[in-house]
């Protein structure tokens, strides 16, 4: 059976949370030994607002770190860094040239920033194709894809099947697998909302120290009902219950919201602390991780170059 390919990416901004280590890097772990898969840290797209320069390599430098330390096997999935393979920019602009500028500018993040007033970049416009260019580049046949990034991945299915109708069969049109339910990890300070990499009292970072941790956790918004159980009318605990049973695989057996927290702090604790151990293993080398990422871009780079290859031609470019 030949391998089922899939691309998971992450955003060189903020840090990463428990939501990302539950829906996103443990299924790209779990995957890594029964499927070709790659990690894909997206600098570039830090490009669409104002930005400082130091800190775009250090947080790229830094979540390759973190990569590592929560278990990816660079040797299994290769690490790679956007700005690194270069083919990522020129299939972007390929791309650009089948897509209409309505099929851009009805994308979420351009319309509500442009809707603010102020001024708006131009690759805030075009960074969905961009990210289209990402997934496509690699023949990936799977993409893990939350409600947030729905609307991008069908823009990138729109786009490969128009270029492929119109000049030939070239790329690989991906599916998108959402994450499972209880690894929607929700801000423990706002349970209506997801934890989020920037914003929000409610988040626990993976390098999180103890003390960190038990404090948001003792803050965590519970209710009146005084109950442990799952119910739409008590967001706060069913996240709690959530975060418990997708760190553990099993339920609480608390009768109060004391112990049911004690329980998440624990179970949270138990599953960072290695984390913290071999990230701190890895900083003490940086010159390894940067090995990590020149090495990955040099494992995609001929099947990306593979891939601008077969859409030069298509679209008319000599050779």
């Amino acid at each position: 059976m030949a391998l089922t390919r899939r691309l998971t990416g992450f955003q060189a901004t903020g840090k990463l949370h428990l939501g990302n280590l539950l829906g996103a890097l443990r299924p790209l772990i779990a995957a890594q030994k029964a499927e070709g898969s790659v990690a894909l840290i997206a600098d570039l797209h830090a490009m669409t607002v104002d930005h400082n320069p130091t800190d775009v390599r250090e947080n790229a430098l830094e979540l390759a770190t973190v990569l590592l330390a929560a278990g990816v096997d660079a040797e299994r999935t290769p690490i790679v860094l956007q700005s690194h393979v270069r083919e990522h920019t020129e299939l972007h602009y390929l791309l650009e040239c089948v897509t209409g500028f309505g099929e851009a500018a009805r994308m979420i993040q351009f319309k509500e920033k442009s809707a603010n007033g102020g001024p708006v970049r131009l690759s805030l416009l075009t960074y969905p194709v961009l990210m289209s260019a990402d997934i496509l580049l690699y023949d990936v046949e799977q993409v893990p894809v939350g409600d947030d990034q729905r609307q991008h991945l069908e823009l990138t299915r729109t786009i490969a099947h128009r270029f492929n109708s119109r000049y030939g069969e070239t790329f690989t049109v991906p599916d998108g697998v959402r994450p499972e339910a209880a690894a929607r990890v929700m801000d423990l300070a706002d349970p209506t909302v997801k934890m989020s990499k920037t914003v929000g009292t409610g988040r626990i970072g993976l390098l999180d120290p103890p003390e960190m941790i038990r404090r948001v956790v003792a803050r965590a918004v519970t209710d009146e009902f005084a109950l442990v159980r799952r119910d739409p009318r008590q967001p706060g605990v069913t996240n709690l219950l959530d975060i418990l049973t997708a760190c553990t695989g099993s339920v609480s057996s608390a009768t109060s919201y004391r112990v049911l927290k004690q329980e998440v702090t624990d179970a949270i604790e138990a599953l960072l602390a290695p984390i913290r151990a071999r990230h701190a293993e890895l900083t003490a080398d940086p010159g390894y991780v940067r090995k990590v990422l020149a090495a990955g871009a040099d494992r995609v780079r001929p099947t990306a170059a593979a891939t601008v290859a077969r859409a030069r031609r298509a679209i008319g470019l000599l050779d």
